[in-house]
Formats: structure tokens, sequence, C-alpha cells
């Protein structure tokens, strides 16, 4: 019976159940692959819409398409497909923004499901454990100064980490300018040009990566963890 209602629930959108498993496995491998080689960086909904379209014209298969995905990523892999909706850069909010779509603005990233303990022993990469350190500290920056910094004050932060603009061979960042790049590619930050009376300034901004409840969270516990200890300091001397 479960079957049967099954295909009749399928029968609307003109697909047997055969070929909605072949799009759900299709979606899943994208995802994955994708997630894996652009490092991190989210995959627009638009993308795994177009898996779908290509060969199917049903308005409604690609929701049914995806949200089937993302309960076999969790249940199977682990991983939650987290959707973001993305935020424009404050310069920019207002400008047509009524001419955005909802689905082009929204995108997803993949997020393990496992507890922070077991993701730590069986998961973590320690190879790039050092981006994750970075993209932390950036984010936590721009977090500390309101959300929002200067390009030049950004940097005048790294700096006092021994993070130089015109690093292009760290030891263990490489190239500091391009990394930096990185983390505003994986949507962590906005990069935004502002023109003023004294010419273009340069902005760093939250982007919805860092906006997105547990990052946010995480940063800040991790803030309130060094200023207790630098409290705790001071009042150990």
């Amino acid at each position: 019976m479960a079957n049967a209602a099954e295909d009749l629930d399928l029968s609307q959108y003109d697909v047997s159940k055969e070929e909605k498993d072949k799009l759900v496995a299709e979606v899943i491998r994208y995802v994955l692959f994708k997630i894996h080689q652009n490092a991190g960086c989210p995959i627009k909904r638009e993308e795994l819409t177009q898996l779908v379209t290509k060969n199917y014209r049903h308005r409604s298969l690609p929701g049914l398409i995806i949200n089937e995905a993302t309960q076999k990523l969790s249940s199977i892999f682990g991983y939650e497909l987290r959707e973001l909706q993305r935020s424009r850069p404050s310069a920019i909010q207002g400008r047509n923004s009524s001419q955005q779509s909802v689905a082009d603005s929204r995108s997803y990233v993949i997020m393990s499901q496992l507890s922070a303990d077991v993701y730590r022993r069986y998961v973590e990469d320690v190879d790039t454990a050092h981006i994750t350190g970075f993209t932390f500290a950036v984010v936590s920056i721009v977090h500390l100064a309101g959300g929002k910094i200067s390009e030049e004050n950004l940097w005048h932060h790294l700096k006092r980490m021994e993070l130089a603009e015109t690093d292009e061979n760290h030891p263990v960042l490489g190239n500091i300018k391009q990394t930096l790049e990185a983390v505003v590619l994986q949507r962590y930050l906005h990069k935004n040009k502002v023109s003023g009376p004294e010419g273009n300034t340069t902005f760093y901004e939250l982007a919805e990566r860092a906006l997105d409840g547990p990052v946010s969270e995480k940063i800040k516990e991790y803030i309130s963890e060094i200023v207790n200890k630098e409290v705790t300091y001071v009042d150990d001397e």
C-alpha cells in the first residue's frame, strides 16, 4: 500500500520512482563533489534545480528532489544540507533588492551532524585545520568591530598576528591575501567598495555563513572564553 501511495503521489510529477531515485542520487553526488571541489563554497539552489529541470519540466519536482536528497544526506551520510539565505552588503541594501528573486538568493552548505568530539577524532582534516583557524580569527575580528571593518583596519589587526597582506609564502597559510579571498568566496564575508569624499574604501562585512546560527554562536562562545581568560589572568596578577 505504501508503494502504491508513493507511486500515486509521483504520478502528478510525471516521473517514476526509479527516475526520482536517480535524480536524488545525482543531487547528492553533485553536492558532495562540489563542496569538496570548491573548498566549502556554498552551492546555489539554481545549480541543483538545473540538475532536475534539464530533463523534467514539472515546476515542483526540484523541491521534491532536493528535500529527499536533504533527508538522505542526513540519514546516510550524517550531513545537514543547510540552506543559507543570501545577505547583501549594507552599502547596497535597498538597491534593486526587490528584483532579486528568493530562489536566486538561496544557497546550501553541508554541516556535519556528529558531535564535536567525534568529528575531531574521526573526520576533521588536520591538513586544513589552519584554514579553519584563520577563518575563525578573521570572522571574530569583524564581529568585534560591529560586523563591518575597513580593509585597512582588518590588515592592521592581522599584522599583529604576523599575517601581512604582502606575504605570499607564509609557512602555513601560503598567500595570505588569497587565503582571505577564499573566506569571501565561502560566504563568511562580503567585500565591498564604498565611494566617499576621499575616494573608494574597501570594507569587509559579515556574510550569511558567519551570520548563520551555529557559526555565530561558536564565535560568541570563543570570544567570551578569550575575554574570561584575560580577565582571570589580570585578576591573578
